[in-house]
């Protein structure tokens, strides 16, 4: 399913600021408006902007838009999660009202918001504080109401039951359910899409109700995850994908797997007078299978994909594989031989390639998930 949508002008580029760009959503979000760089400009916003009114008053004041993601979700004290919320709302409103701000502002609350806790409380007033804010000065504002948002990268024991359950089924823990209940989720991508969509529409919107793209139960959740765990995980078998849910979950999961400890996975290789035989993948699903030469010295891929799933199968030479999150700098290098055949996959929002390292062509089988289409890609380059 693609995500992807054109661009809508030809004007210049909308300059949005993220308030909690480095956060779960705002860092989807932010990489996400990288992939339009001819519609959206990203104006740089580090958290201890709160705390310098001039540097607050600068970033707001550079802003066509701004989407404020920042905020407390966990804490021991709910009193603390509450005064920090909404006091972070307060400081974003006397920076639009001191820079005379004309900015679409976004906000991000919850479905919480009906329920009787400070946490719930918090997500309400901050927004109703910007939406005043808009109301008093001819401000533009959208009240995001979001469901449980689950994906890549969410930080265990914080963001969501489901980032807690991916950690500790690939770091050798076991998942327990307190509450078996039926929970409404939203894929992380998917809420990033509505976002520019609301971007782009330029409309004031105080109370949007953002609609679920899925409800299930926890113990449905742990049952496909744990079935990844046995499958892929333990088995480097791709599992069943029955559909967009169960895509965005398998990716959520395999975001978590410390790539430094599980690859490369050797496959195991049977050898007989007549040579050897490897089996290279085991599939629940169809994709795209190549198989690729490359001469030495040579280096193939330097891009990313934001949703496909893909493996790099090393069957003869001597290859060095590396891969890097595209917000970070750590490059993780794996070197594989032809004389052990092995397997990486790449993870989504991972820039990777491969070079050939020996003194031979290296044989290279990969395999993606979707064949590729030309008009929608999902394929970004970027040096590693």
């Amino acid at each position: 399913m693609s995500n992807t949508s054109p661009i809508m002008n030809n004007q210049s580029p909308k300059k949005i600021g993220i308030t909690g760009q480095k956060g779960f959503v705002g860092s989807h979000l932010y990489n996400t408006l990288g992939l339009f760089p001819e519609e959206f400009e990203r104006v740089e916003f580090q958290k201890e902007y709160f705390e310098d009114t001039d540097k607050l008053d600068e970033f707001v004041s550079q802003c066509d838009v701004i989407v404020h993601l920042a905020a407390l979700n966990r804490h021991d004290s709910e009193q603390f999660i509450y005064e920090m919320n909404v006091g972070l709302a307060q400081k974003l409103v006397d920076s639009l009202k001191r820079t005379n701000s004309k900015a679409h502002v976004l906000i991000s609350s919850s479905t919480q918001e009906e329920r009787d806790n400070l946490y719930g409380k918090s997500k309400r007033e901050g927004r109703q504080a910007i939406v005043n804010w808009a109301q008093e000065n001819g401000g533009n504002v959208t009240g995001l109401i979001i469901p449980n948002v689950f994906g890549a990268f969410g930080k265990p024991y914080y963001n969501s039951f489901i980032a807690t359950f991916c950690y500790q089924l690939t770091h050798g823990e076991t998942p327990t359910i307190a509450t078996d209940g039926e929970v409404k989720l939203i894929y992380v991508q998917e809420l990033v899409y509505t976002i520019i969509n609301e971007i782009r529409s330029e409309k004031s919107n105080p109370e949007l109700l953002i609609e679920p793209t899925s409800t299930k139960k926890v113990s449905e959740v742990l049952s496909l995850l744990n079935d990844y765990k046995t499958r892929y995980f333990d088995g480097g078998e791709i599992p069943v994908l029955n559909n967009q849910f169960e895509h965005n979950l398998f990716n959520t999961y395999r975001s978590y797997i410390d790539h430094k400890t599980h690859y490369p996975v050797k496959f195991v290789q049977h050898t007989d007078p007549r040579g050897a035989f490897v089996e290279v993948i085991r599939l629940g699903i169809g994709g795209q299978c190549s198989f690729s030469t490359t001469v030495p010295g040579i280096t193939r891929g330097n891009h990313y994909h934001t949703r496909k799933i893909e493996r790099f199968a090393v069957i003869k030479g001597k290859a060095l594989i590396q891969l890097r999150k595209i917000d970070t700098d750590e490059t993780l290098d794996f070197y594989l031989d032809g004389t052990e055949p092995a397997y990486v996959d790449m993870p989504i929002w991972y820039t990777h390639n491969i070079k050939n390292i020996g003194e031979e062509d290296l044989y290279t089988i990969f395999w993606i998930d979707e064949p590729f289409n030309p008009e929608d890609a999902d394929t970004y380059f970027l040096e590693v």
